[in-house]
């Protein structure tokens, strides 16, 4: 663990391809890092990008023609034709 982790650490037991770990084995010994190091580095990235910042979605609507209440109105008469 690094010195900035704070949190209490649980254990997780993770089953790799052979050649997957065969390449991560590779790579840990290339940077100097742990396997489990490796691993937390790569779940904490994956993380990351799973979040998406509020740049990715802000005004994702904003071409759209129609106002916010016409856009509501518009689904709920679509939803009330079926």
């Amino acid at each position: 663990m690094t010195p900035r982790d704070d949190a209490a650490a649980v254990r997780t037991i993770v089953d790799l391809p052979d050649a997957e770990r065969a390449q991560l084995d590779a790579l840990c010994r290339q940077r100097g890092v742990s396997r489990a190091e490796a691993l937390r580095q790569a779940l904490r990235l994956w993380l990351r990008q799973q979040t998406p910042s509020h740049h990715a979605v802000f005004g994702l609507w904003r071409d759209r023609p129609a106002g916010s209440l016409e856009l509501q109105q518009a689904l709920r008469e679509e939803w009330s034709e079926r």
